[in-house]
Protein backbone atom coordinates (compact mmCIF):
# COMPACT_ATOMS: atom_id res chain seq x y z
CA UNK A 1 0.00 0.00 0.00
CA UNK A 2 1.48 3.42 -1.26
CA UNK A 3 1.62 6.24 1.81
CA UNK A 4 -1.28 7.88 3.09
CA UNK A 5 -1.95 11.07 1.95
CA UNK A 6 -1.82 10.38 -1.96
CA UNK A 7 -4.71 11.54 -4.30
CA UNK A 8 -5.98 8.59 -5.90
CA UNK A 9 -8.95 7.28 -6.05
CA UNK A 10 -11.23 5.34 -8.43
CA UNK A 11 -13.77 6.89 -10.41
CA UNK A 12 -17.38 6.08 -10.10
CA UNK A 13 -17.42 3.93 -13.07
CA UNK A 14 -14.24 2.44 -12.78
CA UNK A 15 -15.20 1.10 -9.17
CA UNK A 16 -18.62 -0.01 -10.34
CA UNK A 17 -17.08 -1.89 -12.98
CA UNK A 18 -14.24 -3.63 -10.75
CA UNK A 19 -17.19 -5.05 -8.65
CA UNK A 20 -19.38 -5.86 -11.07
CA UNK A 21 -16.94 -7.85 -13.61
CA UNK A 22 -16.26 -10.83 -11.10
CA UNK A 23 -19.74 -11.51 -10.68
CA UNK A 24 -20.63 -11.12 -14.25
CA UNK A 25 -18.22 -13.27 -15.11
CA UNK A 26 -18.89 -16.28 -12.86
CA UNK A 27 -22.35 -16.31 -14.49
CA UNK A 28 -21.41 -16.42 -17.59
CA UNK A 29 -19.47 -19.46 -16.52
CA UNK A 30 -22.29 -21.41 -15.42
CA UNK A 31 -23.12 -23.04 -18.46
CA UNK A 32 -20.05 -24.24 -19.56
CA UNK A 33 -18.28 -24.76 -16.07
CA UNK A 34 -20.91 -25.81 -13.58
CA UNK A 35 -21.49 -24.04 -10.89
CA UNK A 36 -18.50 -25.15 -9.12
CA UNK A 37 -16.27 -23.70 -11.80
CA UNK A 38 -18.01 -21.06 -11.84
CA UNK A 39 -17.18 -19.80 -8.43
CA UNK A 40 -13.97 -20.73 -9.19
CA UNK A 41 -13.61 -17.88 -11.89
CA UNK A 42 -15.40 -15.77 -9.82
CA UNK A 43 -12.60 -15.90 -6.67
CA UNK A 44 -9.91 -16.06 -8.40
CA UNK A 45 -11.35 -12.64 -10.32
CA UNK A 46 -11.53 -11.37 -6.98
CA UNK A 47 -8.67 -11.96 -5.55
CA UNK A 48 -6.74 -10.01 -8.61
CA UNK A 49 -9.10 -7.17 -8.20
CA UNK A 50 -8.40 -7.51 -4.69
CA UNK A 51 -4.97 -7.55 -5.33
CA UNK A 52 -5.12 -4.06 -7.30
CA UNK A 53 -6.75 -2.20 -4.70
CA UNK A 54 -5.97 1.47 -4.91
CA UNK A 55 -4.03 3.18 -2.07
CA UNK A 56 -5.50 4.94 0.24
CA UNK A 57 -6.17 8.13 -0.26
CA UNK A 58 -6.81 10.95 2.61
CA UNK A 59 -3.64 11.50 5.50
CA UNK A 60 -3.29 9.57 8.48
CA UNK A 61 -1.56 12.87 10.03
CA UNK A 62 -3.89 14.44 12.43
CA UNK A 63 -7.19 11.90 12.77
CA UNK A 64 -8.18 10.79 16.41
CA UNK A 65 -9.34 7.62 16.03
CA UNK A 66 -10.72 5.32 19.11
CA UNK A 67 -9.76 1.67 19.08
CA UNK A 68 -11.67 -0.49 21.79
CA UNK A 69 -10.42 -3.86 22.77
CA UNK A 70 -6.50 -2.58 22.67
CA UNK A 71 -4.87 -5.04 25.58
CA UNK A 72 -4.13 -8.04 23.17
CA UNK A 73 -4.29 -9.87 20.04
CA UNK A 74 -6.10 -7.47 16.84
CA UNK A 75 -6.64 -4.50 18.90
CA UNK A 76 -3.71 -4.15 20.54
CA UNK A 77 -1.77 -4.64 17.22
CA UNK A 78 -3.68 -2.42 15.37
CA UNK A 79 -2.85 0.43 18.06
CA UNK A 80 0.63 0.31 17.65
CA UNK A 81 -0.40 0.31 13.56
CA UNK A 82 -2.18 3.24 13.54
CA UNK A 83 0.07 4.96 15.40
CA UNK A 84 2.65 4.35 13.54
CA UNK A 85 0.71 4.90 10.44
CA UNK A 86 0.85 9.07 12.15
CA UNK A 87 -2.70 8.34 13.86
CA UNK A 88 -3.71 10.05 17.06
CA UNK A 89 -4.97 6.69 19.08
CA UNK A 90 -7.09 6.73 21.57
CA UNK A 91 -6.60 2.72 22.90
CA UNK A 92 -9.34 1.68 25.01
CA UNK A 93 -8.16 -1.14 27.45
CA UNK A 94 -9.59 -3.20 30.09
CA UNK A 95 -6.51 -2.94 32.64
CA UNK A 96 -4.86 0.28 32.32
CA UNK A 97 -1.72 -1.42 33.78
CA UNK A 98 -1.82 -4.55 32.39
CA UNK A 99 1.08 -6.13 30.21
CA UNK A 100 -0.55 -4.82 26.67
CA UNK A 101 -1.26 -1.57 28.42
CA UNK A 102 2.47 -1.21 29.77
CA UNK A 103 3.83 -2.33 25.82
CA UNK A 104 1.92 0.19 24.08
CA UNK A 105 3.06 2.65 26.36
CA UNK A 106 6.95 1.36 26.24
CA UNK A 107 6.65 1.31 22.02
CA UNK A 108 4.03 4.08 21.04
CA UNK A 109 4.42 7.40 20.39
CA UNK A 110 3.54 10.28 22.29
CA UNK A 111 -0.04 10.74 20.26
CA UNK A 112 -1.46 7.28 21.60
CA UNK A 113 -3.19 7.74 24.61
CA UNK A 114 -4.31 4.84 27.09
CA UNK A 115 -8.30 4.81 28.34
CA UNK A 116 -9.49 2.94 30.66
CA UNK A 117 -12.73 0.79 28.88
CA UNK A 118 -15.19 1.89 31.43
CA UNK A 119 -14.73 5.45 31.42
CA UNK A 120 -14.01 4.97 27.97
CA UNK A 121 -17.02 8.45 27.36
CA UNK A 122 -15.71 10.83 30.05
CA UNK A 123 -11.99 10.61 28.99
CA UNK A 124 -12.06 10.84 25.33
CA UNK A 125 -14.83 13.78 25.64
CA UNK A 126 -12.64 15.45 27.99
CA UNK A 127 -9.83 14.89 25.63
CA UNK A 128 -11.70 16.66 22.79
CA UNK A 129 -12.84 19.80 24.90
CA UNK A 130 -9.46 20.24 26.65
CA UNK A 131 -6.92 19.63 23.86
CA UNK A 132 -8.05 20.69 20.65
CA UNK A 133 -4.55 21.48 19.64
CA UNK A 134 -3.65 18.05 19.43
CA UNK A 135 -5.96 17.24 16.04
CA UNK A 136 -7.58 19.26 13.53
CA UNK A 137 -10.36 16.76 12.65
CA UNK A 138 -12.10 16.31 16.19
CA UNK A 139 -12.90 12.55 15.81
CA UNK A 140 -12.06 10.72 12.84
CA UNK A 141 -12.51 7.10 13.22
CA UNK A 142 -13.95 4.59 15.87
CA UNK A 143 -13.07 0.97 15.77
CA UNK A 144 -15.15 -1.39 17.69
CA UNK A 145 -12.46 -4.60 18.37
CA UNK A 146 -13.37 -5.32 21.74
CA UNK A 147 -14.88 -8.96 21.90
CA UNK A 148 -15.37 -12.13 23.49
CA UNK A 149 -15.42 -15.71 22.13
CA UNK A 150 -17.09 -17.62 24.63
CA UNK A 151 -16.44 -21.39 25.28
CA UNK A 152 -17.13 -22.52 21.72
CA UNK A 153 -19.45 -25.92 22.20
CA UNK A 154 -22.97 -27.00 20.39
CA UNK A 155 -25.64 -24.74 21.32
CA UNK A 156 -27.66 -27.10 23.15
CA UNK A 157 -24.62 -27.47 26.01
CA UNK A 158 -23.81 -23.54 26.37
CA UNK A 159 -26.15 -22.11 28.98
CA UNK A 160 -27.81 -19.06 28.40
CA UNK A 161 -25.33 -17.06 30.10
CA UNK A 162 -22.94 -16.92 27.55
CA UNK A 163 -25.40 -16.22 25.08
CA UNK A 164 -26.26 -13.23 27.17
CA UNK A 165 -22.12 -11.97 27.71
CA UNK A 166 -21.60 -12.64 23.88
CA UNK A 167 -24.41 -10.34 23.49
CA UNK A 168 -23.40 -7.72 26.01
CA UNK A 169 -20.05 -6.91 24.57
CA UNK A 170 -19.46 -7.77 21.03
CA UNK A 171 -22.81 -6.44 20.38
CA UNK A 172 -24.94 -4.00 22.75
CA UNK A 173 -20.92 -3.00 23.67
CA UNK A 174 -20.28 -1.85 19.72
CA UNK A 175 -23.58 -0.45 19.60
CA UNK A 176 -23.47 1.46 22.98
CA UNK A 177 -19.72 2.76 21.84
CA UNK A 178 -21.22 3.97 18.42
CA UNK A 179 -24.52 6.01 19.60
CA UNK A 180 -22.12 7.66 22.16
CA UNK A 181 -19.76 9.00 19.31
CA UNK A 182 -21.95 9.22 16.08
CA UNK A 183 -22.41 13.09 16.95
CA UNK A 184 -18.70 13.12 16.39
CA UNK A 185 -18.34 11.15 13.72
CA UNK A 186 -21.19 13.42 11.66
CA UNK A 187 -19.12 16.67 12.71
CA UNK A 188 -15.93 15.17 11.22
CA UNK A 189 -17.92 12.86 8.49
CA UNK A 190 -15.46 10.18 9.70
CA UNK A 191 -15.72 6.32 9.88
CA UNK A 192 -17.11 3.82 11.77
CA UNK A 193 -15.35 0.05 11.53
CA UNK A 194 -16.78 -2.47 13.22
CA UNK A 195 -14.60 -5.35 14.10
CA UNK A 196 -17.16 -8.49 12.92
CA UNK A 197 -15.37 -12.21 12.28
CA UNK A 198 -16.57 -14.62 9.33
CA UNK A 199 -18.76 -16.58 12.48
CA UNK A 200 -20.50 -13.40 11.80
CA UNK A 201 -21.49 -14.05 8.33
CA UNK A 202 -21.60 -17.82 7.35
CA UNK A 203 -22.83 -20.55 10.21
CA UNK A 204 -20.18 -22.63 12.13
CA UNK A 205 -20.24 -25.39 14.41
CA UNK A 206 -19.81 -24.67 17.65
CA UNK A 207 -19.98 -21.00 17.50
CA UNK A 208 -23.75 -20.13 18.14
CA UNK A 209 -23.66 -17.90 20.81
CA UNK A 210 -20.71 -15.81 19.23
CA UNK A 211 -22.10 -16.28 15.74
CA UNK A 212 -25.37 -14.76 16.83
CA UNK A 213 -23.51 -11.73 18.50
CA UNK A 214 -21.42 -11.14 15.36
CA UNK A 215 -23.85 -11.33 12.57
CA UNK A 216 -25.84 -9.39 14.88
CA UNK A 217 -22.94 -6.80 14.71
CA UNK A 218 -22.62 -7.38 11.08
CA UNK A 219 -26.30 -6.27 10.10
CA UNK A 220 -26.25 -3.61 12.45
CA UNK A 221 -23.31 -2.16 10.38
CA UNK A 222 -25.15 -2.71 7.15
CA UNK A 223 -27.79 -0.90 8.77
CA UNK A 224 -25.72 2.10 9.45
CA UNK A 225 -24.07 2.22 6.35
CA UNK A 226 -27.04 3.12 4.85
CA UNK A 227 -28.51 5.38 7.22
CA UNK A 228 -25.31 7.42 7.84
CA UNK A 229 -25.03 7.91 4.14
CA UNK A 230 -26.56 10.78 4.07
CA UNK A 231 -24.39 12.25 6.57
CA UNK A 232 -20.83 11.65 5.12
CA UNK A 233 -19.74 8.70 6.99
CA UNK A 234 -18.65 5.54 6.34
CA UNK A 235 -18.98 2.37 7.64
CA UNK A 236 -17.23 -0.91 7.63
CA UNK A 237 -17.63 -3.96 8.47
CA UNK A 238 -14.28 -6.79 8.82
CA UNK A 239 -14.76 -10.32 8.84
CA UNK A 240 -11.56 -11.78 10.18
CA UNK A 241 -11.02 -15.55 9.20
CA UNK A 242 -9.05 -16.42 12.67
CA UNK A 243 -11.40 -17.01 15.97
CA UNK A 244 -9.16 -16.29 18.76
CA UNK A 245 -9.74 -16.09 22.96
CA UNK A 246 -8.33 -16.38 25.97
CA UNK A 247 -7.51 -19.54 28.35
CA UNK A 248 -8.37 -17.73 31.16
CA UNK A 249 -11.56 -16.38 29.90
CA UNK A 250 -12.26 -20.57 28.68
CA UNK A 251 -11.78 -22.20 31.61
CA UNK A 252 -14.58 -19.82 33.37
CA UNK A 253 -17.09 -20.10 30.39
CA UNK A 254 -16.10 -24.14 30.51
CA UNK A 255 -16.53 -23.89 35.27
CA UNK A 256 -20.56 -22.56 33.72
CA UNK A 257 -21.21 -24.60 30.67
CA UNK A 258 -20.29 -27.77 33.51
CA UNK A 259 -22.33 -26.44 36.11
CA UNK A 260 -25.97 -25.23 33.97
CA UNK A 261 -25.54 -28.05 31.80
CA UNK A 262 -28.64 -30.61 32.66
CA UNK A 263 -27.94 -34.15 34.00
CA UNK A 264 -29.91 -35.68 31.04
CA UNK A 265 -27.91 -33.57 28.91
CA UNK A 266 -24.65 -34.66 30.21
CA UNK A 267 -25.31 -38.01 29.90
CA UNK A 268 -26.99 -37.98 26.08
CA UNK A 269 -23.23 -35.85 24.80
CA UNK A 270 -20.99 -37.96 27.48
CA UNK A 271 -18.11 -36.58 29.54
CA UNK A 272 -15.58 -37.73 26.74
CA UNK A 273 -17.40 -35.52 24.18
CA UNK A 274 -16.93 -32.77 26.74
CA UNK A 275 -13.49 -33.50 27.36
CA UNK A 276 -13.23 -33.24 23.40
CA UNK A 277 -14.30 -29.61 23.24
CA UNK A 278 -11.54 -28.35 25.72
CA UNK A 279 -9.48 -30.44 23.28
CA UNK A 280 -10.77 -28.83 20.46
CA UNK A 281 -9.40 -24.97 22.41
CA UNK A 282 -6.05 -26.35 23.08
CA UNK A 283 -5.62 -27.17 18.78
CA UNK A 284 -7.92 -23.91 18.33
CA UNK A 285 -5.16 -20.89 18.14
CA UNK A 286 -3.34 -23.32 15.47
CA UNK A 287 -5.60 -22.40 12.83
CA UNK A 288 -5.57 -18.73 13.50
CA UNK A 289 -3.37 -16.89 11.25
CA UNK A 290 -0.57 -15.45 13.72
CA UNK A 291 -0.13 -12.88 10.41
CA UNK A 292 -2.44 -9.63 11.41
CA UNK A 293 -1.71 -7.57 8.42
CA UNK A 294 -4.24 -8.51 6.03
CA UNK A 295 -6.63 -7.33 9.04
CA UNK A 296 -4.58 -4.24 9.65
CA UNK A 297 -4.67 -3.28 6.02
CA UNK A 298 -8.09 -3.77 5.61
CA UNK A 299 -8.79 -1.52 9.12
CA UNK A 300 -6.85 0.84 7.44
CA UNK A 301 -8.25 1.01 4.38
CA UNK A 302 -11.73 1.36 5.46
CA UNK A 303 -10.39 4.72 7.62
CA UNK A 304 -8.63 6.10 4.69
CA UNK A 305 -10.00 5.15 1.59
CA UNK A 306 -12.43 7.88 -0.08
CA UNK A 307 -14.41 4.71 -1.23
CA UNK A 308 -14.05 1.87 1.71
CA UNK A 309 -15.60 -1.28 1.14
CA UNK A 310 -18.78 -2.25 3.66
CA UNK A 311 -17.49 -5.53 3.94
CA UNK A 312 -13.61 -6.82 4.67
CA UNK A 313 -12.92 -10.20 4.30
CA UNK A 314 -8.86 -10.52 5.39
CA UNK A 315 -7.22 -13.85 5.87
CA UNK A 316 -6.55 -16.75 4.02
CA UNK A 317 -9.70 -18.74 1.74
CA UNK A 318 -12.02 -16.13 4.08
CA UNK A 319 -14.53 -15.59 1.36
CA UNK A 320 -14.32 -18.87 -0.21
CA UNK A 321 -17.12 -20.07 2.24
CA UNK A 322 -18.43 -17.31 2.19
CA UNK A 323 -19.07 -17.04 -1.20
CA UNK A 324 -20.44 -20.72 -1.26
CA UNK A 325 -22.83 -19.86 1.61
CA UNK A 326 -24.22 -17.14 -0.59
CA UNK A 327 -24.51 -18.56 -4.15
CA UNK A 328 -24.83 -22.21 -3.40
CA UNK A 329 -27.52 -24.54 -2.14
CA UNK A 330 -27.46 -24.87 1.79
CA UNK A 331 -27.08 -28.46 1.49
CA UNK A 332 -23.84 -27.53 -0.71
CA UNK A 333 -22.69 -25.00 2.10
CA UNK A 334 -23.44 -27.72 5.01
CA UNK A 335 -22.16 -30.67 2.80
CA UNK A 336 -18.98 -28.71 2.74
CA UNK A 337 -18.83 -26.98 6.44
CA UNK A 338 -19.23 -30.84 7.66
CA UNK A 339 -15.85 -32.01 5.59
CA UNK A 340 -14.25 -29.05 7.13
CA UNK A 341 -15.29 -30.39 10.70
CA UNK A 342 -15.72 -34.44 10.12
CA UNK A 343 -13.35 -35.03 12.81
CA UNK A 344 -15.08 -33.87 15.06
CA UNK A 345 -15.93 -36.07 18.35
CA UNK A 346 -19.42 -38.30 18.05
CA UNK A 347 -21.98 -37.75 21.39
CA UNK A 348 -22.24 -40.71 22.93
CA UNK A 349 -26.01 -41.61 22.53
CA UNK A 350 -24.93 -41.78 19.16
CA UNK A 351 -21.91 -43.59 19.11
CA UNK A 352 -23.93 -46.32 21.11
CA UNK A 353 -26.87 -46.39 18.28
CA UNK A 354 -24.44 -46.56 16.05
CA UNK A 355 -22.42 -49.31 17.52
CA UNK A 356 -25.94 -51.23 17.90
CA UNK A 357 -27.04 -50.58 14.04
CA UNK A 358 -23.60 -52.32 12.85
CA UNK A 359 -24.15 -55.28 15.38
CA UNK A 360 -27.33 -55.78 13.43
Amino acid sequence: MDAPGGSLGWPWAGAAARALLPAALGLLCVPALGAAGALLVFSGTLLIFSAARPPAALPAAGRAVLITGSDTGIGHALAKYLDNMGFIVFAGVLNKDGPGAEELRRTCSQRLSLLHFCDIVMEIVMYLKWSPCLFSSGLWGVVNNAGILGFPADGELLPMSTYRHCMDVNFFGAVEVSKTFLPLLRKSQGRLVNMSSMAGGIPLPKYAAYGASKAALSMFSGVMRQELSKWGVKVAAVHPSGIQGTSELWDKQEKDLLENLPAAVRSDYGDDYLQELKSYLVRLPAHCDADLSPVLKDVLHALLARRPHGLYTPGKGAYLPLCIFCYFPVWFYDFFISKLFSAEPVPRVLRTAEAGNGNL
